[in-house]
């Protein structure tokens, strides 16, 4: 067997192309493990939260919004953008499931993180799952226009699992918490 190759791909170049609200873009020259080089465009993003909120019948709390780049609504669990450098994940999927839904989860765990489109896009995305709700008032941004709904757990995996729901972060928690929980 073949020793493993450096797989490092080395920065020699930066031009910045874009900066805007939520995402800056860039293109990279790089020098690739064999030598030669290549462009690399890339889209940083400060980093996301996603929240499977289940409620005490095993329903998940669902947001469903229309989604520009894709031109119609999608059904997706709550979800949002870090606010800032640094913000705690922990604590922004708690003000997001609260803004979102209302919902104040008594039990709130991680489901880990994922890297939603690592070819060009530099997101990191910090699942959790949220149980035993409390619900208060919800308190959405003025340009935030959404719908909630519970949808039972069991209907959330078969959708996932059909390819009704697209949503990769929603089919990636409701999938890591079936098998977590072994509803």
């Amino acid at each position: 067997m073949n020793e493993p190759m450096d797989l490092t791909e080395r920065t020699l170049g930066r031009e910045d192309v874009f900066s805007g609200r939520i995402l800056t873009v860039h293109v990279d020259t790089v020098e690739l493990p064999g030598g030669g080089t290549a462009l690399r465009e890339v889209a940083d993003h400060p980093g996301g939260v996603a929240v499977l909120a289940l409620d005490g019948e095993n329903r998940v709390l669902t947001v469903t919004q229309y989604r520009y780049p894709f031109g119609k609504p999608l059904l997706e669990i709550p979800a949002g953008k870090l606010d800032h450098p640094g913000e705690d994940p922990y604590e922004a999927g708690l003000r997001e499931l609260r803004e979102e839904t209302g919902a104040v989860p008594g039990v709130y765990q991680s489901l880990g993180r994922l890297l939603p489109s690592p070819g060009c896009y530099g997101e990191t995305l910090h699942l959790y799952l949220a149980r035993d709700l409390r619900m208060e008032q919800q308190s959405l941004d003025e340009d935030e226009f959404l719908n909630v709904e519970r949808i039972p757990f069991d209907e959330m995996v078969r959708r996932c699992l059909s390819g009704e729901i697209e949503d990769a972060k929603t089919v990636a928690a409701v999938l890591k918490a079936k098998l977590l929980l072994n509803l």
